[in-house]
């Protein structure tokens, strides 16, 4: 089984306020429909759910009614992006179905409470393909926080064990430094958790109300030192997610748990 992340700044254009990149979703779409086994789809909230969250301080918790109607307009905003996602992915003939965090997930200061995983074990048996995304949920401490796209891969690596967990990105993978400030950073193909750990490097210097890139790295390391093989690709580069679900090479970086 395959678990596929396509990230928001690549299916939105994540410095304009509700900017759907429809080409590119579309092209991302039709390499998803060459998977040979089962796949649950994770996306971003891009552009519709991150300036919204950051506006009004979602992740530090609820505590003012301009931020309870904040979190009710993100939550509408990034369904909206998911509902247009669906449509891209059925125009496919991908028989895609959400599962909004919204209405499965709760937290307690940030960290998973409770999931229900059963609708996407049903979901995945029934011939469907699972879409979650980047949502806010209710938080039992917070009252209400950020229920991240990097979240819901730890936790769905977590349930289904898949044997290959794909992040599609902006980037080619890793480098040993920033690739955006550093030109001579170098391209890491394979890398360990263990050499992860020791690598200062980030594939985007900007931080978000997710906590950016660090967040990410250490939800790639919780995953591969689980026996998952962990893959960065560059999902703006045409047919290099289609290589990896067909089991062709490509450039990308892979990280194995050690």
């Amino acid at each position: 089984m395959f678990l596929v992340k396509l990230g928001g700044s690549i299916i939105t254009d994540k410095a304009k306020e509700n900017t759907y990149r429809t080409d590119t979703t579309t092209r991302l779409a039709t390499e998803l429909t060459h998977a040979n086994d089962p796949l649950i789809l994770v996306h971003g909230a891009g552009s519709f759910g991150h300036i919204l969250a950051k506006k009004h301080h979602l992740n530090d918790g609820l505590t003012t009614p301009t931020q309870t109607l904040g979190f009710a307009h993100t939550q509408a905003n990034v369904q909206h992006l998911n509902t247009l996602i669906l449509q891209t992915l059925q125009d496919q003939g991908l028989p895609a179905v959400s599962l909004p965090p919204h209405a499965l997930t709760i937290l307690d200061n940030h960290h998973p409470k409770t999931m229900d995983y059963t609708t996407f074990h049903t979901y995945l048996n029934e011939g469907f393909l699972p879409v979650t995304y980047g949502d806010v949920a209710l938080d039992t401490t917070l009252h209400g926080s950020i229920c991240s796209g990097d979240l819901l891969m730890q936790l769905l690596a977590h349930e289904f064990h898949p044997t290959t967990v794909i992040f599609a990105l902006d980037e080619d993978g890793l480098y040993t430094a920033n690739p955006k400030t550093h030109p001579d950073a170098t391209f890491i193909d394979t890398i360990t958790t263990t050499e992860l750990s020791h690598l200062s490097t980030s594939l985007d210097t900007r931080t978000d109300v997710t906590k950016g890139m660090q967040g990410k790295l250490d939800t790639i390391t919780h995953i591969a030192t689980q026996n998952t093989t962990v893959i960065l690709v560059n999902g703006n580069k045409p047919n290099r997610l289609q290589d990896i679900l067909q089991g062709k090479k490509t450039r990308c970086t892979i990280i194995r748990g050690s």
